[in-house]
């Protein structure tokens, strides 16, 4: 039996085509992907996110174990409402999963990835003991990302909350009006974007997203999310990275707080000892150069031959925004600025380039 989010009749309502997403009965679009991916880039659209799982972190000893759990500093977090990006490591150094980590007035609060919702539950619970915290899933919290050049104007429209006005980029804040009780708004995305995504109670979940829609706000599903999350380089947990690769190959180097050296987060031995040993594999994006579509698992070759060493590409699609075929890809890390992907048994140029090609609607790509 699959999960459905408290938004599932209004997507059932809307014409949306639902799908299994990690165990959720998700929208995979609602009659074209292409046209919602665009109008992302160019008004605002929105997604149900409800699948992500939120997490409060409260107790005293709430810093302690956050510094011991993750690979970012909860340190650099000095402003409540102030968010924070860091991969959740095993003692190997491989990632159990990226997420996001807030400063709230009473703690913290942690979004992580439906898929790895289970284990990541079950890796955090294993790693409190010896400190004095509470782990509070919140089941009860439906989840809206408004993404778009004209989503913050759209969502303040709406909400007309003054707590919003200064909101900066990877910060949130509590709403407390009456009408918009247990809103929780950060200025957060995976699209490549400016927006906001919006924790609020599930039972205003579905009138919320009604009166988005009134607005003008475009309902989007998963299809589109990914390929914008793929202009904008972000990584997606089980493509680009996995308990078995570290943060230095999935470019998550820049998440990594090396200082101070006392602070003992889980993994870190192990990439320290990778880091200074140096790696073998990188992450990079691909341009293709001629005709074909790439995609995840497509074999990627330094030169034409077969005995050529090799990479794999780990997601892949058709741009529609710079109209090429891009891709994100783990490689040898001495690779040149082209290579070859086999497709079909076809050995296909594709340019090597930084793993970015769109941020706020613009290309971006540079050729390393």
């Amino acid at each position: 039996m699959l999960k459905e989010t408290p938004l599932v009749n209004v997507h059932r309502s809307l014409g949306g085509k639902l799908v299994d997403f990690g165990g959720w009965n998700m929208p995979l679009h609602y009659g074209s992907q292409v046209e919602e991916h665009h109008f992302v880039r160019k008004h605002a659209g929105m997604f149900d996110v409800s699948h992500m799982t939120v997490v409060d972190i409260t107790g005293d000893g709430s810093r302690s174990y956050l510094r011991r759990l993750l690979a970012n500093d909860i340190d650099k977090l000095k402003l409540v409402g102030k968010a924070l990006y860091s991969g959740m490591l095993n003692e190997q150094g491989g990632v159990i999963d990226d997420l996001i980590v807030y400063l709230m007035t009473d703690g913290y609060r942690l979004v992580v990835n439906c898929a790895t919702r289970e284990k990541d539950l079950a890796w955090m619970e294993k790693q409190a003991e010896g400190f004095a915290v509470n782990i509070q899933e919140k089941p009860e919290m439906a989840m809206i990302a408004v993404q778009g050049p004209k989503a913050l104007s759209a969502v303040d429209e709406l909400l007309q909350a003054p707590e919003t006005k200064d909101l900066k980029i990877f910060q949130g804040v509590p709403l407390n009006s009456e009408t918009r009780q247990g809103f929780f708004v950060a200025r957060t995305g995976y699209t490549g974007e400016d927006g906001y995504e919006i924790i609020l109670p599930a039972e205003q979940a579905e009138a919320f997203w009604m009166e988005l829609k009134e607005a003008g706000v475009h309902p989007c599903g998963l299809g589109a999310r990914d390929t914008l999350r793929l202009e904008a380089g972000m990584n997606l947990y089980g493509h680009e990275m996995d308990e078995n690769i570290s943060p230095l190959i999935a470019n998550m180097a820049w998440t990594i707080a090396w200082a101070p050296e006392e602070r003992d987060f889980i993994g870190r031995v192990a990439i320290e000892q990778e880091h200074k040993n140096g790696v073998a594999e990188k992450l990079v994006g691909l341009v293709l150069l001629d005709k074909g579509v790439l995609r995840a698992e497509q074999k990627v070759l330094l030169e034409d031959t077969a005995e050529s060493a090799t990479g794999i590409i780990t997601s892949g699609s058709f741009s529609p925004t710079l109209s090429k075929s891009i891709a994100l890809a783990r490689v040898p890390v001495n690779i040149g600025s082209e290579c070859f992907v086999e497709i079909r048994n076809k050995k296909l140029r594709a340019q090597v380039v930084k793993p970015n090609f769109v941020r706020n609607g613009k290309n971006v790509i540079q050729v390393f």
